[in-house]
């Protein structure tokens, strides 16, 4: 065994009889409830209003100087923390004797009168404590001295592992995750105040479809039937616009069995909105509103993105998918079959099989020449034909391109958004060119969905889609590179 586990196994077991001694003193480690009147910060915030006023005050002990007979210890609580004074004169032989048995990690009540030490830091005075949770386990060290923190729990890796743990030591932590709240709540705010309504659609789907992703798959043992956890919301939200509700929304959970890294985790969240009667051009302007709409909320409408300060009161650019392909390989591509498009990637020096078809040509060309260079909000707009099945065919009349468009900022994905397909007679023949990609290996392919043609034969009006990848905003606005950053348990690999 190493000396690290001898240790952390010495301080268990030192705790353990700490416990035991607080039972024998007819203290209960662990009572059913507490009631706190005020919390730290209000405290702080309204100290010459507070002062020498009783309050009631829970915690986690989270530093202590215990002395001969007087003490100083703070705690923290969901607004952040206070500082304790603690007097073996005033409380008792018997409760000081029990605060002796605390320690850092553990949970207790605090009654007592607010003060300045003579230090001026805002404290409160106990006149009597109360144990509410014994901690067994030590909390990762942390050392704080003027202000500054030393030995932070700081290894990723493990903070999201254990994620109770980094929000315990790293308090700024819940900032983020305060935010996401905020911009989650002001992403519905906005839909609900443009007269959407919010639905729920099934998670666990017997043919998953509104996406190019591999599903997760399951079996229900009374149905005898196999399932997907859905990729997308698209295609049952299309049928509540078929069905009459013309402003429909939906923010959820999403699930794609493929790969992870700082953009992607099989588990996301997704915010999907259909509009009938508008177009994609309807929904760049919506979108570019509910981003502004939510980064309001969070005062984050200016900041710097790694060199690059980005503005998103300006009105978001707009260039056509095959002109940035062009500016990036020195070639028109409208025109181009698989055979030119692997030739251009060996010129870009982009490694490729033989497996790649025409659209994933066009993607990873996309993938690697153009989206990091999409630092500035963006709209990448009419999509070649063979990317995007979902989508409606250009007004223009040229065949070969959609209405689709995808916004970038920093150099990621952030919304998709189509003139929705509604000719059934056009869907199914594009769900049946995915079907023969999907019999030459590619898995990503969309199914065919009959009961969604079916659906679609009723009548579908003009509409406009839009999905928006929620962790993405989230982590813009917060300024984090790592979508892990902003998941409270993001997926890990067994250790």
């Amino acid at each position: 065994m190493s000396t690290e586990k001898q240790s952390l196994k010495e301080i268990i077991n030192f705790r353990m009889q700490k416990l035991e001694r607080l039972r024998e003193a007819g203290v209960d480690p662990f009572p059913h409830n507490f009631k706190p009147t005020n919390y730290s910060n209000e405290i702080k915030d309204q100290f010459k209003v507070l002062e020498n006023k009783d309050v009631i005050v829970a915690g986690r002990i989270m530093a202590m100087r215990k002395m001969g007979k007087a003490s100083f210890f703070h705690i923290e609580d969901s607004d952040g923390r206070i500082q304790v004074y603690i007097k073996k004169d005033e409380v008792g032989d018997s409760l000081y004797n029990i605060f002796k048995l605390l320690d850092i990690g553990d949970f207790i009540g605090v009654n007592g009168f607010v003060f300045k030490t003579k230090t001026k830091e805002i404290s409160v005075h106990a006149k009597s404590i109360t144990v509410l949770a014994k901690s067994i386990r030590p909390l990762p060290i942390v050392k704080e001295k003027d202000g500054e923190t030393f030995d932070s729990f700081e290894d990723k890796e493990q903070r999201y592992r254990n994620r109770h743990l980094d929000l315990i030591v790293n308090p700024e932590v819940k900032e983020v995750f305060r935010k996401r709240t905020i911009i989650t709540s002001a992403l519905r705010s906005y839909l609900d105040n443009e007269g959407f309504l919010e639905v729920e659609t099934p998670v666990l789907q017997p043919l998953y479809g509104g996406a190019n992703a591999r599903p997760f798959k399951t079996h229900h043992n009374t149905l005898d039937q196999t399932l997907y956890l859905r990729i997308a919301d698209e295609l049952y939200l299309k049928r509540l616009i078929i069905g009459g509700i013309d402003k429909v929304y939906e923010l959820s959970k999403d699930f794609r069995n493929e790969g992870m890294d700082r953009n992607h985790n099989p588990e996301f969240t997704m915010l999907e909105w259909y509009e009938a009667y508008s177009d994609y051009n309807d929904q760049m302007n919506r979108v570019e509103d509910i981003i502004r709409f939510v980064a309001n909320s969070i005062d984050k409408m200016k900041f710097d993105w790694g060199d690059v300060s980005i503005d998103l009161s300006k009105k978001f650019d707009r260039k056509p998918y095959l002109d940035l392909l062009k500016d990036a390989t020195g070639e028109d591509l409208l025109e181009a079959d698989v055979k030119k498009l692997r030739s251009v990637c060996k010129e870009n020096s982009i490694e490729i099989s033989n497996k790649e078809n025409y659209g994933q040509l066009l993607d990873e060309l996309m993938r690697r020449l153009v989206e990091p260079n999409l630092t500035q909000p963006v709209f990448i707009i009419d999509h070649p034909r063979e990317i995007s099945p979902l989508a409606k065919s250009h007004r223009s009349g040229d065949v070969k391109l959609v209405e689709r468009f995808e916004l970038f900022i920093g150099g990621a994905e952030f919304a998709n958004s189509f003139s929705e397909l509604n000719d059934p007679l056009d869907q199914r023949d594009r769900l049946e060119n995915q079907a023969k990609l999907r019999e030459k290996g590619d898995d990503e392919a969309q199914p065919i969905d009959d009961s969604f043609i079916e659906a679609m034969e009723c009548g579908m009006p003009p509409t406009g889609g839009v999905g928006l990848g929620v962790d993405r905003l989230v982590m813009l606005l917060t300024n984090n590179r790592s979508i892990r950053d902003v998941l409270l348990f993001p997926a890990m690999r067994n250790i």
